[in-house]
């Protein structure tokens, strides 16, 4: 089984434009996202996926691979999609986000292991969520997994809702999961992901995973109790601590 690691990394980002050549103590944040991807020894090939040539140049120069790819891509799925098309013997691809800097290579193997099975379609990560903070903050989407380790709903509401308990005092009744977007898709599955019409819990919900659940898809869910931290804005780099 062949496995390809891919970054999406578009310029025009709007919060943050510009934000994969941003320096994080003397490197950028796309060669460090570069650099820990290649740390996986169970990925392949290692390629970024970009739409604007600053970002392509500034990849190569480091000595990373890059390739272009549209403008028009409303996803990072979407970008992955076109690229894949390029690497036709790869069997599992994995889109590996552009703006977590200090994603650990471990948290990707544990993706890469859900395709151990042949039956795994679509495959995700997760971490059990610790505080009131992260349970009830809609920036950070939950994940309801049923017995199989799949995801059946993705939420930016804390679910399931406990019942004759206070909000206060959840995390002491129930195991919540948070999402962690890191994603893998075995080839076929992606080039049939992307053609599927924007759905209309993904639409509610603003999250392109309820897309493939409300058509049939499963999601292999793999858990870490790793953390990440992904670069949104500028506010990000000023928190951000270098370790």
């Amino acid at each position: 089984m062949k496995i390809l690691g891919l970054i999406p990394a578009r310029f025009a980002s709007t919060r943050f434009p510009g934000k994969p050549l941003v320096d994080i103590a003397g490197k950028s944040m796309i060669q460090r996202v570069f650099e820990q991807a290649k740390k996986c020894g169970q990925l392949d090939e290692v390629v970024v996926a970009t739409d604007d040539e600053r970002i392509l140049n500034h990849v190569l120069e480091f000595g990373g691979n890059a390739v272009m790819t549209s403008t028009e891509h409303q996803s990072g799925t979407d970008r992955c999609a076109e690229v894949s098309l390029q690497y036709p013997d790869y069997d599992v691809i994995i889109n590996i986000q552009g703006d977590e800097p200090f994603i650990d290579p471990e948290q990707i193997g544990k993706v890469i292991s859900c395709f151990d099975s042949p039956d795994t379609q679509l495959a995700t990560l997760v971490k059990k969520i610790g505080s009131e903070q992260e349970l009830f903050n809609p920036n950070s989407p939950k994940v309801i997994i049923n017995k199989n380790s799949e995801a059946i709903y993705f939420s930016r509401l804390p679910l399931p809702y406990i019942r004759g308990q206070e909000q206060e005092n959840w995390l002491q009744h129930f195991t919540f999961f948070k999402h962690i977007g890191i994603y893998g898709y075995r080839a076929d599955i992606l080039h049939q992901a992307t053609k599927l019409p924007v759905s209309s819990l993904e639409k509610a919900e603003s999250l392109e995973q309820l897309r493939w659940i409300e058509n049939g898809y499963k999601i292999k869910v793999a858990e870490t109790d790793l953390e990440t931290y992904a670069i949104d804005t500028p506010e990000d780099i000023v928190n951000l601590k270098i370790w």
